[in-house]
């Protein structure tokens, strides 16, 4: 059995101090539809977290009930944090989960805490907060239950349908406007999509939820993310996503060119190899010692000439703002 680190970073990309210890409680092996899966159980020290300064995030504040994620996604960029863990980044995210249980009530303490003031808090920045192991250990609804009986704004970002056995909550939410719901769908492409994201529900599926969530009266943006080149990036192929989240009723919809931090580029990259070699002149082009694509390229088109902007194209709001 491996020996774990157990010293964990900053529950966000970009955050490098580590805090006190959490407590490992127990680790249990998954079994009938989570077989495979190794779950370790950890009591929290704390579950509201300050994003540094420097991570340039949109938000000041974030709660993750989970580390690791069964989503699978091959491009994520949390998956560094499991190294903290003494955790390899490919296999291990993926299958040793590591579950905050005393999560909901640690939550509930810190939001009655006199020091806090009331802040937005984003959920889903680090690990999906609707991955598959929700429905076993059903943290992010007790979280959000809590968030409300405090009067607390929060958002969600996502990549499943799960979030729809909590649309009671959300309509609660909604009507007290305290929550903000994101899909993430990078492709509708069926084949780029089981390649990249293989623990993910069908693209198609999370427009339905899209549908469903507005018909609530639960505002839900999508993130067109990531856009990957040489797979997703087709103008045809992004125009598909936004004209199908427009018409479910997405209040907006933003693109997130494909990131590639230290660790997950090397990941990656090494699936590419295999699947894809074709394409690895164009990614050494375009990410050799950098992370992030440069501003020039995100605009241009697999062809390389500039990206239409507007109604149809990338940033698209439902009226076309």
């Amino acid at each position: 059995m491996a020996q774990l680190r157990w010293r964990l970073a900053g529950d966000d990309a970009g955050q490098s101090a580590l805090f006190d210890a959490d407590a490992l409680l127990d680790r249990h092996v998954g079994t009938g539809e989570f077989a495979g899966t190794e779950f370790l159980h950890v009591n929290a020290q704390r579950l509201i977290n300050r994003v540094p300064a420097s991570s340039r995030m949109p938000f000041e504040y974030t709660i993750n009930a989970y580390r690791g994620c069964s989503h699978a996604c091959l491009y994520c960029y949390a998956r560094p944090t499991h190294e903290y863990l003494g955790l390899n980044l490919g296999e291990d995210f993926e299958r040793k989960i590591v579950v905050k249980i005393n999560a909901v009530e640690k939550v509930r303490a810190e939001l009655a805490g006199r020091r806090w003031a009331g802040a937005p808090i984003a959920m889903g920045t680090n690990t999906d907060p609707y991955q598959r192991c929700e429905g076993k250990y059903r943290l992010t609804r007790g979280i959000i239950a809590a968030l409300i009986e405090a009067r607390n704004p929060f958002s969600i970002l996502t990549k499943s349908t799960l979030v729809l056995r909590d649309l009671d909550l959300l309509q609660e939410a909604a009507r007290l406007d305290l929550v903000g719901v994101s899909l993430s769908i990078g492709t509708l492409d069926e084949k780029v999509w089981k390649e990249t994201e293989p623990g993910t529900p069908h693209p198609r599926q999370r427009v339905t939820a899209i549908r469903r969530l507005s018909e609530a009266g639960i505002r839900c943006g999508v993130l067109v993310a990531p856009v990957i080149p040489g797979l997703s990036d087709r103008p045809d192929q992004v125009a598909e996503v936004v004209r199908a989240c427009r018409a479910a009723g997405a209040s907006s919809v933003s693109p997130i060119p494909l990131h590639l931090r230290p660790g997950v580029k090397e990941h990656y990259l090494g699936w590419l190899a295999q699947t894809h070699p074709e394409l690895m002149d164009r990614y050494q082009q375009l990410y050799q010692g950098r992370s992030y694509l440069a501003k020039r390229a995100e605009r241009r088109g697999p062809t390389g000439h500039e990206g239409r902007r507007g109604p149809e194209g990338l940033g698209a709001g439902p009226e076309g703002e």
